[in-house]
């Protein structure tokens, strides 16, 4: 689920501790790992530098006892990035979050939405 800034809805930010939080740009690089296997790729996809991309890899990996993503160092070809079952599991209980908020404030939305359209003269 990409989401942009002028989507209309929420943006789901759980924090679960001090220094350890999941947010859409954890996910979305947890996605792009899981699709590309590797983080050069995803942090091209998300318009990143390597190094952001792989700063951003290594907090995710220290906000868990374990690690979320695996690297593995490569040769000519270069390297490899995986997520580990325990990456999987918190993208998708993240994904399962933003889904079920979703839905619990769509009728919040819907009448911002109707406020703002009064206001304008929509």
């Amino acid at each position: 689920m990409k989401t942009k800034s002028n989507t209309v809805g929420a943006r789901l930010r759980v924090v679960l501790g001090p220094g350890a939080a999941v947010g859409p740009g954890q996910a979305a690089m947890l996605e792009e790992i899981r699709d590309t296997g590797s983080i050069a790729a995803a942090g091209r996809r998300m318009n990143m530098s390597y190094k952001q991309a792989w700063y951003l890899v290594k907090s995710i990996n220290n906000c868990f006892g374990k690690p979320l993503v695996v690297m593995h160092k490569g040769g000519r070809s270069g390297g490899s990035a995986v997520l580990t079952p325990l990456g999987e599991e918190v993208l998708m209980r993240y994904r399962r979050m933003e889904k079920l908020t979703a839905k619990a404030i769509d009728g919040e939305i819907k009448a911002l939405k109707t406020a703002l359209n009064e206001k304008s003269g929509r």
